[in-house]
């Protein structure tokens, strides 16, 4: 019974001191806490969603999860090295609305003279430890160094492949603001960057900005945590708009009512950047299903959708490039542009927009 006692104590002890390094980040305290407590979206200690969101679809449990991620498609991975781009993106038009995309969710957007980047992950994996999540090989070819001084970071939730402690260090020096949904900036400012530097946005607050760039912070319909304890910090999409475009930053979510309330509020958009992958029936009300991406650029009005949330990390049980064929082909059966680029290829708004299948291999 000793021995069993003092296993049971140094593995507590050693969980416990293991959660506590840097990358799992903060939780908010004083007045950030206080201010998430006057949210129409906190309730009863938590962030909610605007309908029931369980974690899990009815009739799933964990024991589910875990069996068939032990039996994963051997394709759940590419077989050879991701082909991709290599920019120079300190020389891109300065007098055009260029978009860099990097894998997964993280993207480069210049426009009206602002350098902008969305949710960056370049440590090598999406996850607080270096052995899980590891990104496809020809993924992660860029690295904070390559970009110019950055005029703001968006980041629309805390999750691991969303929000990169690493990174984050590494960009904090050359990054002018960072704006992120409530309670995310406990993680930003435990990480050494001042409060001064972070907004945080509730759903539905905006922000106007230099040159008449304008930021709104909308509905999404996912979770948030880094540690056991969820929804202590918000998750949200953006609405990035300029005097010559309106754009649309997905985030992570489950499909809802919110895409149509968002199209009915601030569409039609120039472009739609939704998230394609990672998904599955067994937590279908946290991500969408290929069917519902497109719906859901329907439902915004969008003119093009350009699919992200694929191509750099397995999360899913699915194909590795299963959600770009099906979201493609649903979307030309529904008239429904998409925009495919390779990582790192240039796309020039209302001008060059890579379409090429370069997947297949």
């Amino acid at each position: 019974m000793i021995i069993f006692i003092a296993i049971l104590f140094t593995l507590s002890t050693g969980g416990f001191i293991f959660l506590e390094q840097n990358q799992f980040g903060n939780l908010p305290t004083g007045e950030r806490l206080e201010k998430i407590k006057k949210s129409k979206n906190y309730k009863d200690g938590a962030f909610q969603n605007q309908h029931f969101t369980p974690d899990l679809a009815e009739g799933t449990s964990y024991f589910d999860i875990l069996k068939a991620y032990m039996n994963k498609p051997k394709n759940s991975e590419p077989a050879s090295n991701l082909p991709f781009v290599k920019t120079n993106l300190i020389l891109l038009d300065t007098l055009k609305t260029q978009i860099v995309w990097f894998g997964h969710s993280s993207y480069f957007i210049k426009t009206n003279g602002l350098n902008i980047l969305i949710d960056p992950v370049f440590s090598g994996n999406a996850s607080p430890v270096s052995f899980f999540g590891k990104n496809y090989k020809g993924s992660n070819e860029y690295i904070v160094d390559d970009f110019p001084e950055l005029d703001f970071v968006i980041i629309t939730h805390d999750h691991y492949d969303h929000l990169d402690y690493k990174t984050i260090l590494k960009l904090k020096s050359k990054t002018k603001h960072f704006y992120t949904s409530l309670g995310v900036g406990a993680h930003l400012n435990f990480w050494g960057i001042d409060d001064s530097k972070i907004t945080e946005f509730d759903w539905w607050d905006s922000i106007t900005l230099s040159n008449n760039i304008k930021i709104i912070a909308t509905p999404a319909r996912h979770f948030s945590g880094r540690k056991f304890k969820r929804n202590q910090s918000l998750w949200a999409s953006y609405i990035l708009q300029t005097p010559t475009e309106n754009l649309f930053l997905g985030g992570d979510s489950g499909f809802d009512t919110h895409f149509k309330e968002i199209g009915q509020k601030f569409g039609p958009f120039d472009l739609a950047f939704l998230e394609c992958g990672q998904y599955n029936k067994m937590w279908g009300y946290i991500h969408m299903m290929p069917e519902e991406v497109v719906q859901a650029a329907i439902d915004l009005n969008t003119e093009v959708i350009m699919p992200v949330h694929w191509s750099k990390f397995t999360l899913a049980l699915h194909p590795w490039n299963e959600p770009i064929k099906q979201v493609t082909h649903l979307a030309k059966e529904k008239n429904v542009k998409t925009i495919t680029p390779l990582i790192g290829q240039v796309v020039t708004l209302n001008e060059n927009y890579p379409d090429s299948i370069w997947w297949e291999f």
